[in-house]
């Protein structure tokens, strides 16, 4: 004998409405289960879609991170170089002397310009604000007339690559009057 659609044999029909009822109620609760479980997977997987798509865009902009760093370090020599030949004694200095100078100068602002080109660019430190965010105070001195904590020389320039901290800027800060009165 064949069963039909209720699982009863045939000719035998289930006669009872509670059965249906419960019946209706528990597939009711399957296919709002079975649509939960849709929606969460689907939500899932935008959400994987999103994280994927941002470590991709972080991984294009942060990837040369290291080497731009080493790269800074590069600059950094230029600008040694440049720092140690005052410019009255480039104005006395052989012709020869001068190209060399006026090279090494040259490929410091290019190295620079390339690094900003590709994301890197130097912390603006003009307003004198020390922010321990993107300064590295590595001394405080005596600076009469400024307040405490102000940017009183940059020793090393700081970098930003897009919108991270590359490098901080080595500065030193004012000590602030009130702590000079109180060492004489």
């Amino acid at each position: 004998m064949a069963d039909n659609d209720e699982g009863l044999p045939d000719g035998q029909a289930n006669d009872n409405p509670d059965d249906d009822a419960d019946e209706l109620a528990r597939l009711r609760a399957e296919v709002a289960e079975l649509k939960d479980r849709l929606l969460r997977a689907l939500a899932e997987a935008e959400n994987t879609r999103r994280r994927a798509e941002r470590d991709r865009l972080d991984a294009s902009q942060y990837a040369m991170t290291r080497f731009a760093r080493d790269m800074l370090t590069i600059a950094d020599s230029f600008g040694r170089a440049l720092a140690a030949c005052p410019p009255k004694l480039l104005e006395v200095a052989d012709p020869q002397l001068r190209a060399v100078i006026e090279g090494v100068d040259a490929t410091e602002r290019q190295l620079l310009s390339t690094l900003e080109r590709y994301g890197v660019r130097p912390i603006d430190t003009s307003n004198g604000k020390f922010d321990p965010n993107l300064h590295q105070a590595i001394a405080e001195i005596a600076a009469p007339g400024k307040p405490k904590g102000t940017i009183v020389d940059v020793v090393q320039a700081g970098f930003m690559i897009g919108d991270r901290l590359l490098r901080p800027a080595m500065v030193t800060v004012a000590r602030g009057e009130a702590a000079e009165a109180s060492t004489d």
